[in-house]
């Protein structure tokens, strides 16, 4: 009987062990699942939270490009708007730096660059105008591309063409403004002789001679 009860005793204790082991097991399990569920709900959360930054990136990304092509469209106006004051600057250096005897049959102007052809009554007016054009504070580099004589309309002309460019040095220094030059005078260092013939007034330009810009 003791041998009987000792075995109960055993077996008693063999299932109170299964039963702790396994609600144990399950506890464990349980504890695991939810460890689980919570870091895929974290997960599920920051893929959410990335496909939100993803789209605020995109979307500043798309900001920064309507930036730079305003920014751009607004570089485009200044420059447009530069341009113009530089024309009109262009024409006025032109008109008081001419000087007598001096037409001019074209002006073409390329960015900064300005090509100008005319005609005058001798080389001298030629030097002169050069001298004129350096003076000026909006023009500069006056270079002469090519003289050679000319007949217009029965008269002996200097057909000339001259590149210059267009500076902005006198936009920065206030009240500095190009004066009318004096009135030209042949100068000694001529490029012709002082033989060369001179009108009383400019030859009368033909359709093909008139001014154009």
């Amino acid at each position: 009987m003791k041998r009987r009860a000792r075995q109960q005793q055993i077996a008693a204790l063999t299932g109170i062990t299964v039963v702790v082991g396994a609600i144990i097991v399950g506890l464990v399990h349980l504890a695991i699942a939810t460890q689980i569920e919570y870091q895929q709900g974290r997960n599920k959360y920051l893929t959410e939270q990335v496909a939100i930054l993803d789209k605020q990136i995109a979307e500043i990304q798309k900001l920064k490009e309507q930036i730079q092509s305003l920014l751009a469209r607004k570089q485009v106006v200044e420059t447009l708007q530069g341009n113009r004051a530089e024309v009109v600057h262009l024409i006025d250096q032109l008109v008081r730096l001419l000087p007598d005897g001096v037409y001019l049959k074209t002006i073409k102007q390329t960015g900064q660059a300005v090509a100008l052809t005319g005609y005058a009554q001798s080389n001298a007016r030629v030097s002169t105008l050069m001298r004129n054009l350096e003076s000026s504070p909006w023009l500069e580099a006056a270079t002469l591309v090519e003289i050679r004589a000319a007949t217009v309309m029965g008269n002996q002309l200097s057909e000339f063409g001259l590149n210059l460019k267009l500076t902005r040095k006198a936009a920065e220094v206030p009240g500095k403004t190009a004066a009318a030059p004096a009135a030209a005078k042949p100068a000694s260092g001529a490029l012709a002789p002082a033989s060369a013939p001179a009108l009383t007034a400019p030859a009368p330009a033909t359709a093909a001679d008139k001014p154009k810009s």
